[in-house]
């Protein structure tokens, strides 16, 4: 089956990414990595919010106590931020990755039902397999689950929270880990590996159903796969550099997506925020805390 997607935003975003739903806002916020800046799109009028940022946000995370956003820094820096006025801003440091990789970044990030966080780290230069899947606790703990990314991004959890998907983009593979009670991880292997023809994997959601809609970098589009990995259906965009994706709206029936213009200049929409009615409903995000 092929989706055709339309875009909400010509955001022109050089580098999209991590698109977030809040529910008791009623928007989807994105950020702009390369850009330095956090867009909100309003689903309920379509007005649209820009924030620049001094440093650049990787990922969004909503608070549990309702107090705005936990974001992730070009620096390696995790910390609260607040968008509640025309300025962005930083309330307090949460917590501190990799002090040893300066020459990394963060890339990706999603909460989990226990409130803790799956934050991805990636080489900036894309050379090294430098990065590493983390796993930040509430209380500020951070235990690094799984090294040697170059391209580390989007964490997803299936319905049941039983396995946590993770991706490299830079070797075109997605993994799977077998995620305990506890929140632990085990058994990582290999869940899908992308051809050339595909582009790059990146950012990606799980559905209620279980299935994984993944973004392809360089592959303009969005593909559903089955738990087994089967390929079932396809989510067409006008752009190439598709980034991410997430379920929206009061029922869950709408998937956001967020592209890049970064070195596509011949394409007009590209950097923009998409939207397509999947035909089948996502899953509520989890929030930190």
């Amino acid at each position: 089956m092929d989706i055709d997607a339309r875009c909400l935003w010509p955001a022109g975003a050089i580098l999209g990414e991590g698109p977030l739903w809040s529910p008791g806002r009623n928007a989807v916020y994105a950020v702009d990595i390369r850009g330095s800046r956090i867009l909100r799109l309003s689903l309920a009028d379509g007005a649209r919010t820009v924030w620049p940022m001094e440093e650049a946000a990787c990922w969004l995370v909503e608070r549990r106590d309702g107090d705005g956003f936990v974001a992730g820094l070009r620096s390696r820096r995790v910390v609260h931020l607040r968008l509640d006025g025309p300025h962005p801003e930083i309330v307090a440091e949460l917590a501190r990755l990799e002090d040893h990789a300066t020459a990394n970044r963060l890339n990706d990030a999603k909460a989990d039902p226990l409130g803790r966080l799956w934050i991805g780290s990636m080489h900036d230069a894309e050379e090294e397999a430098s990065g590493a899947l983390h796993c930040l606790h509430p209380d500020g703990t951070v235990v690094r689950v799984d090294p040697g990314y170059t391209v580390a991004n989007g964490p997803a959890l299936s319905p049941d929270g039983r396995t946590l998907y993770h991706t490299d983009s830079f070797t075109r593979t997605i993994y799977a880990f077998t995620r305990h009670a506890d929140g632990t991880l085990s058994d990582r292997r290999v869940h899908l590996r992308f051809a050339e023809a595909d582009g790059f994997p990146d950012g990606m959601t799980c559905d209620a159903e279980g299935g994984l809609w993944v973004a392809h970098w360089d592959g303009g589009r969005v593909s559903r796969f089955l738990p087994d990995g089967t390929p079932e259906r396809i989510v067409r965009l006008p752009v190439s550099r598709v980034t991410s994706c997430t379920f929206a709206g009061r029922d869950l029936d709408r998937l956001i997506i967020t592209t890049a213009a970064h070195e596509r200049p011949g394409e007009p929409l590209a950097g923009g925020i998409f939207e397509c009615v999947p035909g089948v409903a996502g899953l509520p995000p989890d929030r930190f805390g």
